[in-house]
């Protein structure tokens, strides 16, 4: 059962104002019917006038209002979905993709392989909200985002969040949030900027300047539950950047994005209590869709305080952790990109790697115009992959047969390697696939698929830290040791990394 039903527990966090349960559940107060996320500013309620519900969706369901003062809609996601691998994690995670929105629920229900009636009713036990109810919430905090961020029409930013019709969108948003969209729009200050608003580790959206934003652009603040170490997670990102594609500039890691119905280009810049997230959209639609991959990508809705407690159990890495706590495993917003350029770097140095993908973006990949930077290119989709000739490609003839029957099977969709893959599945048919060892496993199953459990025993650096550290160096060794760190062993490998001196280590200049 989720952390709701412990009752006593959720009542010492409300009491306490403990922002790390922020996402995990949610306070709802029946005096007032007013639902809030457990580090409200305000005076706690008596723990009788408390019930408590898993689920922004819930508390809506059940007839609850969000907080206007610490807007519990705009928490952090809820950690378990992340961790998981069971069906209801794997429909959270398409929900927030957006999934539900575009296909239906029966389009949910076909990519877990579920009956739509056992996908509804699995949510409903766990989440009291159903995958309708989910998406509805999610909306609403869509339509907020565009209407605190943006000059865009009501009409517009309606059918922008993904409501059917312009009526729907302004009974949700009353409904939610008891104020109008135009309502919501005036309660804003007609200049804000990001010092004047709420600086907490789970502040949210924040408005800018929209004489000075390129078309479609917005500026938004990205939640994470403390501490974020940025050192790894932008380093990795920034020192494996693809040109034309990926990019570092002005403190920011900037990146172009493939979406359902258009593209965008991302710039996430590393805050103390927040990710400065700018987004330039050809199409708001995909707005949901965006936020989503970014926050996935940063591993932000991470629990650092469990992970690094387990990890600070075994005596060898606990100085590790204490020396920078919160490391968070860099991932990806294109499973597929990413699996394609873990095997261009087999073997081969990081700049040899990001040199092989570069000339696949030049020769393959959809122009893209960045007015403010120097991005130029879409990474290529699996089907202009798949049309390669093998001859062109400057590899040795087996990473040849590697690559192409990767991509032959991403193409024809035999080959999912989406936010809803099985993660058992998904690695036994990666190993199946010609070329494909452990390591190649592994690191795809790490930072595509977000299995946080994921361990790179064979992996030089990790080898070469633990000899260091005084940890078993040969595999299996180690494999055994590193049982005591399940179910994080991701992070582990954050944080052995983290002793070589590689830019991936460290956050750009």
């Amino acid at each position: 059962m989720g952390m709701h039903t412990d009752t006593e527990r959720c009542v010492r966090a409300v009491q306490s104002k403990d922002a790390r349960f922020d996402g995990w559940f949610f306070t709802a107060v029946l005096t007032t019917r007013i639902y809030c996320r457990p580090s409200c500013p305000v005076v706690p309620p008596k723990p009788e006038n408390m019930t408590f519900y898993p689920s922004a969706a819930a508390c809506q369901l059940a007839g609850f209002r969000a907080c206007k003062r610490c807007r519990p809609d705009t928490s952090p996601g809820s950690p378990e979905w992340n961790q998981r691998a069971d069906l209801v994690a794997r429909a959270m995670r398409l929900v927030a993709d957006g999934v539900v929105d575009r296909e239906g629920v029966p389009g949910l229900a076909a990519r877990l392989g579920y009956s739509t009636r056992q996908v509804e009713r699995q949510l409903l036990a766990e989440l009291g909200a159903g995958p309708l109810a989910l998406a509805r919430a999610q909306r609403a905090q869509t339509a907020r985002i565009l209407i605190e961020t943006t000059p865009l029409p009501m009409a517009d930013i309606a059918f922008a969040a993904g409501f059917a019709s312009i009526r729907t969108f302004n009974d949700t948003v009353r409904e939610v949030f008891a104020l109008s969209p135009s309502e919501l729009r005036v309660r804003l200050p007609k200049k804000r900027t990001s010092a004047s608003t709420t600086s907490t580790s789970t502040s949210t959206s924040t408005s800018t300047s929209t004489s000075t934003s390129a078309p479609g652009a917005l500026t938004l603040r990205l939640p994470f539950r403390a501490p974020l170490n940025p050192d790894n997670l932008f380093g990795h990102l920034a020192a494996t950047a693809v040109p034309g594609v990926e990019e570092w500039r002005d403190g920011a890691y900037r990146r172009t994005l493939r979406l359902p119905y258009g593209h965008g280009i991302v710039g996430l810049t590393p805050q103390p209590d927040h990710i400065a997230c700018r987004l330039a959209l050809s199409d708001l639609r995909d707005l949901t869709v965006a936020i989503s991959r970014c926050r996935r990508l940063l591993d932000l809705d991470a629990d650092p305080v469990a992970v690094d407690d387990q990890l600070r159990t075994d005596p060898l890495l606990a100085p590790l952790v204490d020396k920078a706590p919160g490391r968070r495993v860099p991932r990806t917003v294109d499973e597929a990109e990413f699996a394609v350029r873990a095997v261009l770097g087999q073997q081969v140095s990081t700049a040899a790697a990001r040199t092989h993908a570069a000339r696949l973006v030049i020769a393959h990949g959809d122009p893209v115009d960045d007015p403010e930077g120097g991005l130029t290119h879409l990474f290529p989709a699996p089907e202009a992959l798949a049309a390669v000739d093998p001859e062109a490609l400057a590899m040795p003839r087996t990473r040849r047969t590697t690559f192409t029957t990767l991509v032959d099977q991403l193409a024809d969709g035999s080959l999912n390697l989406g936010v809803e893959s099985d993660w058992t599945q998904t690695r036994a048919q990666l190993l199946a696939l010609p070329g494909f060892g452990p390591w190649t496993v592994d690191v795809i199953a790490m930072r595509a698929l977000g299995d946080p459990d994921a361990f790179l025993p064979t992996d030089l650096g990790i080898r070469r830290a633990a000899q260091e550290l005084g940890l078993p160096s040969t595999p299996a060794a180690l494999t055994a040791r590193a049982a005591a760190w399940r179910p994080w062993r991701a992070y582990a490998v954050q944080y052995l990394w983290a002793t070589d001196s590689h830019p991936i280590n460290f956050l750009p200049v």
